[in-house]
């Protein structure tokens, strides 16, 4: 199946309101429509940026999104943000189980899956991470480790249900260490990924699910990780907040 491929800008905590606004200018003065029409696009800005950037986004065919949300529908809960705001914005997508969030937050998987059902509720898409440490790496227990994460983050889902879900394999050794996967090691991940996706919802749904590598992707490396069979694009992180090096990973 010819799945669209998909560029995902993690700006992570960075950027003032007003280098925000202006890095998204920059990246959408250098991103062509025509790009857009064949590489989906979406932006995972601070919370505060949301509205202003969904404004400034107004009839683009980028999209934006959100890096994390509460597991709870609404509460006492200070501080947090619930699915139901980001959906009043709108945004697109929403950020689930990314690696630093499991790593300082200790985010788990069941948590994890409590997210999911909330986005997923509020009629965005989730774009669910997963990877592993490198110690288990090393140990060999690295497909076990993403095994787990994806089928107890993700299976309770129904088959309508899971296509409105990207996955993103983040090996978190290769997480702002400057370090990469090499594109067989990841392509290993996104095949064994895909399989049991095909297992649990069978070939014409697995086939259709986008999975993106995130683990220090760069213009120098994008190309040969995107030629990958199973990996249908990038979630970026720190070459995202350079509008030249985010639209050369666009354009590979």
């Amino acid at each position: 199946m010819n799945r669209k491929r998909f560029v995902a800008g993690n700006w992570k905590m960075n950027t003032s309101m007003n280098e925000g606004f202006q890095l998204l200018k920059d990246i959408m003065d250098r991103v062509s429509e025509s790009d857009l029409e064949t590489c989906d696009v979406s932006i995972f800005a601070p919370f505060t940026h949301l509205k202003v950037f969904q404004n400034t986004l107004n009839g683009s065919l980028m999209q934006l999104g959100a890096q994390n949300c509460h597991h709870e529908e609404a509460g006492a809960y200070t501080g947090e943000i619930s699915a139901d705001m980001l959906a009043s914005v709108p945004v697109a997508q929403v950020l689930v189980g990314h690696s630093e969030r499991r790593q300082y937050f200790g985010e788990t998987n069941e948590l994890l899956a409590k997210k999911v059902d909330q986005v997923l509720k509020h009629g965005m898409q989730a774009v669910y991470c997963y990877g592993e440490t490198l110690d288990q790496r090393e140990d060999e227990s690295y497909i076990e480790v993403v095994t787990n994460q994806i089928s107890t983050g993700l299976f309770h889902l129904s088959a309508e249900e899971i296509v409105k879900v990207t996955l993103a394999y983040e090996p978190v050794w290769a997480i702002g260490t400057g370090k990469t996967a090499s594109a067989g090691q990841a392509q290993e991940i996104h095949a064994h990924t895909r399989s049991i996706l095909r297992e649990k919802y069978g070939e014409e749904i697995s086939a259709q699910l986008r999975i993106l590598y995130g683990g220090s992707v760069k213009p120098s490396n994008a190309l040969e990780l995107f030629s990958m069979p199973d990996i249908d694009g990038g979630l970026i992180g720190g070459a995202a907040l350079n509008a030249q090096s985010f639209e050369a990973i666009i354009k590979a």
